[in-house]
């Protein structure tokens, strides 16, 4: 048998690593060690973090599921399509990850305002006024997350083998039957994880939202608004609000770890 030899951890590398861990990890011990804990029952109970809660899971949720049938397809055309220019719409694709959600949020103004390239039409067409109201906050969520799932999905779908597909096409199965049968069920794990991933920022989503929706209570005021609101006048209800989106953002991130463990072993 083969004896495991340790690797020597150089010290130029070690106190760099560690100092950089507990840069992340201050901040967030900073955050429960503040937590009215006492309160926090009553707290969670009050209207204002109950509305916020219950408006942030609605939208997040009607985003994920607008970014569910608008990415599952790009993500196939970008893997799968015989597209021009490829490349370059996949580079576009991922604009909203590095794109300052406030520039996003100015952005949609500009194409669904009541003065927009398509919202003119809207208004004048339909009476329909998208900004400052709840479907903004949808729209700007479901456009921040949505290349999280199509990223997803498109590297599901070429790691998955083309053999069955093709075994399906020789059987006489149309295209869209071979979809739904074959190709859907095979990436169906990376369809769940981007879906969480999308679900997830779309909840944490805070510049596109206050730009393109506003924040007014009961509307659009999710819990980043919130939380950014009561952080000028009740610091502690902040604290409780933020504590909520950390137990969110590490339930999401327990759980695709765990996908991972399982698809490693």
């Amino acid at each position: 048998m083969r004896r495991r030899v340790r690797a020597r951890r150089p010290p130029l590398l070690l106190i760099p690593g560690l100092a950089g861990l507990a840069f992340l990890l201050i901040p967030v011990a900073g955050l429960l060690v503040r937590t009215p804990w006492r309160e926090l029952p009553a707290r969670l109970a009050s209207p204002e973090v109950a509305t916020a809660l219950r408006l942030s899971l609605v939208s997040a949720t009607l985003a994920t599921g607008i970014c569910l049938v608008l990415g599952v397809p790009l993500a196939w055309l970008l893997a799968r399509g015989e597209l021009p220019f490829r490349g370059l719409l996949r580079a576009l694709v991922t604009v909203p990850l590095v794109l300052p959600p406030v520039v996003g949020g100015v952005a949609l103004l500009l194409v669904f305002g009541r003065r927009g390239l398509l919202g003119q039409y809207l208004d004048a067409w339909f009476g329909v006024s998208l900004p400052f109201t709840t479907a903004a906050v949808v729209l700007a969520e479901a456009f921040v997350a949505l290349p999280f799932l199509v990223i997803a999905v498109e590297g599901a779908l070429r790691s998955a083998d083309p053999r069955y597909e093709e075994a399906a096409a020789t059987l006489g199965a149309s295209r869209w039957y071979t979809f739904r049968r074959v190709t859907l069920p095979a990436v169906l794990p990376g369809v769940v994880a981007g879906a969480v991933l999308c679900w997830a920022r779309a909840l944490g989503e805070f510049g596109a939202t206050i730009t393109f929706a506003g924040n007014f209570p009961g509307t659009t005021t999710t819990m980043p608004l919130a939380v950014y609101l009561a952080l000028e006048t009740d610091p502690a209800a902040a604290i409780v609000l933020s504590l909520v989106l950390l137990a969110v953002s590490v339930t999401v991130l327990v759980a695709l770890r765990e996908r991972w463990i399982r698809g490693a072993l």
